[in-house]
């Protein structure tokens, strides 16, 4: 188990890290927060497809083609970690180094929208954890759904 969730986190982990960052940097100037926004989800949601080959190569080469749901979820978490690890890091080299202006350009965004109540003070290292809770929730989710299609006894 321990090298199928090495073998697809890291791959995860890279393909997350990437996209997210190139998402970002390329189109902070020329996108809206609602269209980064929607890229950033994207990202996620391909770099976390690296659960479902993973639980299924640890189900076909690993396990002789058996894999239990508890089993699979817990691969699927394993490599939602590690994916997030990669997307949390991005993150913080984008908005520490890269774009050091990110929140309060975005904090601007909201109060010329009307919404000063969804101000939530954030500092690099809050957003990175964010993200990093955020994608293994989703990995969760993703885990779950891909265990029950994967599943066999």
């Amino acid at each position: 188990m321990k090298s199928t969730v090495i073998r697809f986190g890291l791959y995860g982990l890279i393909t997350g890290f990437i996209i997210f960052t190139l998402h970002l940097v390329l189109g902070i100037n020329n996108l809206d927060y609602s269209t980064n926004e929607i890229l950033g989800y994207v990202s996620i949601f391909l770099s976390l497809s690296f659960i479902f080959f993973g639980i299924k190569h640890y189900r076909d080469h690993v396990n002789n083609g058996v894999i239990t749901l508890g089993k699979a979820i817990a691969i699927g978490i394993l490599i939602s970690l590690l994916v997030g690890t990669g997307i949390a890091i991005a993150d913080f080299i984008y908005t520490k180094f890269i774009n050091p202006s990110f929140f309060s350009e975005f904090e601007q965004q909201l109060i010329a929208q009307g919404k000063e109540d969804q101000i939530i003070e954030m500092t690099s290292t809050t957003a990175a954890l964010f993200m990093l809770v955020l994608v293994t929730i989703i990995g969760f989710i993703i885990s779950l759904i891909s265990g029950l299609i994967l599943q066999r006894k």
